[in-house]
């Protein structure tokens, strides 16, 4: 029976001894069981099956856990952690208690920085690579980023700073063309022209050996012919982007040929300034459905490994929200959309093609998308900007400084808020009511169904006048009972009831009518408000319910501090009301991933717990 490679790796030093045509089988081996697994778990798949010779390359170079390797967003982790002792726990990823699909330091001393979001590492290694140099000591620092990364204004940020110090630090450039959907602007452009152009790089390689060969002697005499060789390379070789800014900029290579990358690697451990390799690879390789449909695969959930289909779960609001804006878009053309790099994960696929001059896909860069937006609605437009709640939080300031505080007409919709399950803590959307209650002049809508969703973007869109978010969950829950139209500020009477008063929204008001089921049960009589806005909060709909049963209880899918409970426990205390108050609300702690179901249990928002907590309150 053949030896499997894959068996004989327990950390990145089995790694190393392995010889070139061993790597090369581990890297079919490891194919294999990232579609094996990832087809039960589901996960990103595409981008990992991109980076295997990538990551096995590092692994056999460098000398983990001493040096350092910094993966941007994260979720190109897979190999890595199937190389650093993990590949038995691998077939529990992102399942509640398992491994994470990200970076995680509290999971292995091989993981050096938690990451999630994108456009990160270089700051991050940068940090590191400088606390190294402060502590004189010797290890090196790598940072793996797509090229989607370099949509990010962050990354100009950290290289120009890395390199004006000249700190040594090592970035490794995965150029697949791709973020989750196709690369734009003009830095996908810039990059293009260098993997089209082989003239560029065999001219580079060849001075560059000549002026290598070139001798030096003497203190003077080296820095003579040193200041020449630079002239030269200068004059004689077009310069990149990374070169302007102080890189010594090694590529493109092949990023699927392990003997080249390994001699790349072993060339830039020698140098003692900043370094980026620029590796050209292909997204999904190895698996036909994922190269051939990478944004599918992306991340994707379980699917059938021999078709590559997945079991369809039905509309989402995410669908939802697309097909009316296009509705929408059709009536009114002041609409203009915007996304950062997700038009299929925001919905907005079919209005990019039946509305491409009113789309903009700026990249991954939340920041400028929404001051962009702020620009739109100062001249007239009405700009719509989806952005998951975990990727909004990137543009805080933008949203505050450059359209609250102008009360311009600014649509946000906010996919993915709550908790979103086994993307785990850096993606769940628990805290944008928090940071979007204390700006001025913002409105915030939730939906607790698809028809409450059509009917606020309606509203947002053609008859409010300031900035107003409209959060929706991952997925397609919907409340059973609510049936009225949608009016802003005002709350709907889902259910009547005299002992106790459930005061939700969104996605809890399924919740809420569960939990009134079971407490019907033990004769408790249970009356539900919903509020669709949840600000401007609807004052007088709380202080009647308060005063009716005289138990309020919230139940929302927000951390505790700022959101609903927070808000409508001030109005009860403010108005000195004989009231009990009970809030149920996600903890201030980073919540895990796992399914949905499983997190609300884990935090006491299940329904089974909301009601035992309610009638030990009651008696």
């Amino acid at each position: 029976m053949a030896v499997k490679y894959l068996d004989l790796i327990n950390s990145p030093a089995d790694v190393k001894k392995l010889n070139i045509d061993e790597l090369n089988r581990l890297c079919g081996e490891i194919r294999e069981e990232l579609v094996d697994v990832v087809s039960q778990t589901g996960g990103h798949l595409a981008s990992n099956l991109g980076v295997v010779e990538l990551t096995v390359a590092m692994h056999a170079v460098f000398d983990l856990p001493k040096d350092k390797i910094i993966f941007d967003v994260g979720h190109q982790s897979y190999v890595h952690k199937m190389l650093t002792g993990r590949r038995e726990k691998f077939k529990t990823l992102r399942k509640f208690g398992g491994i994470s699909g990200f970076p995680k330091r509290s999971e292995s001393e091989y993981d050096a920085f938690n990451t999630g979001h994108s456009s990160t590492s270089i700051s991050a290694a940068l940090g590191m690579a400088r606390a190294r140099d402060l502590a004189k000591e010797d290890c090196h620092v790598i940072a793996l980023f797509g090229d989607g990364a370099l949509t990010g204004g962050m990354m100009y940020e950290a290289m120009n700073d890395a390199g004006h110090s000249k700190t040594p630090l090592i970035l490794v450039l995965n150029d697949n063309a791709m973020s989750i959907s196709k690369n734009v602007g003009a830095v996908a452009k810039h990059l293009r022209s260098l993997r089209m152009s082989p003239i560029y790089v065999k001219s580079k390689h060849a001075v560059e050996d000549f002026l290598a060969r070139v001798p030096v002697g003497g203190n003077t005499a080296s820095r003579f012919i040193k200041s020449v060789k630079r002239s030269v390379r200068r004059v004689v070789l077009p310069t990149t982007l990374f070169d302007d800014l102080g890189f010594n900029y090694i590529g493109p290579v092949d990023g699927h040929n392990l003997q080249e990358l390994i001699t790349v690697f072993e060339r830039a451990k020698e140098e003692r300034k900043p370094v980026i390799i620029h590796a050209l690879t292909k997204k999904g390789k190895g698996y036909a459905p994922a190269e051939s449909n990478p944004s599918k695969f992306h991340g994707i959930s379980a699917f059938d490994k021999k078709t590559g289909e997945t079991t369809d779960s039905g509309e989402t609001y995410s669908d939802r929200f697309g097909k009316t804006l296009v509705k929408l878009a059709e009536e009114n053309d002041k609409i203009v959309a915007i996304t950062g790099a997700m038009p299929i994960g925001t919905g907005l696929s079919e209005f990019a093609v039946k509305f491409k001059r009113r789309f903009f896909d700026i990249g991954i860069a939340e920041q400028h998308g929404v001051t962009l937006s702020a620009g739109f609605a100062s001249a007239g437009y009405i700009p719509v900007i989806p952005l998951y709640s975990s990727f909004l939080q990137r543009a805080y300031d933008q949203t505050l400084h450059d359209v609250c505080l102008q009360n311009l007409h600014v649509v946000f919709p906010i996919d993915r808020a709550g908790v979103v399950g086994a993307d785990g803590e850096t993606h769940q959307g628990l805290y944008d009511i928090s940071y979007l209650s204390h700006m001025p002049n913002m409105t915030i809508l939730s939906p607790s169904t698809f028809t409450e969703l059509e009917e606020m973007l309606d509203y947002a869109i053609n008859r409010h006048t300031g900035p107003v978010a409209i959060r929706y969950p991952r997925g397609s829950a919907q409340a059973e009972s609510v049936s009225a139209h949608f009016e802003p500020e005002r709350s709907v009477q889902v259910a009547e009831g005299r002992d106790v008063s459930i005061i939700t929204s969104g996605r809890m008001v399924k919740r809420a009518e569960e939990v009134r089921g079971l407490l019907e049960k033990d004769g408790v009589s249970c009356e539900i408000i919903a509020m669709p806005t949840i600000k401007p909060l609807d004052k007088a709909a709380a202080v009647k319910a308060a005063m009716k049963t005289g138990r309020v209880a919230v139940i929302e899918d927000n951390v505790k501090i700022g959101g609903l409970g927070q808000m409508i426990a001030e109005l009860l205390m403010e108005k000195d009301l004989n009231c009990k108050f009970k809030h149920f609300a996600f903890p201030d702690a980073p919540v895990p991933h796992g399914s949905t179901d499983e997190l609300d249990k884990l935090c006491g928002l299940d329904a089974e717990s909301i009601c035992a907590e309610v009638i030990k309150w009651l008696k």
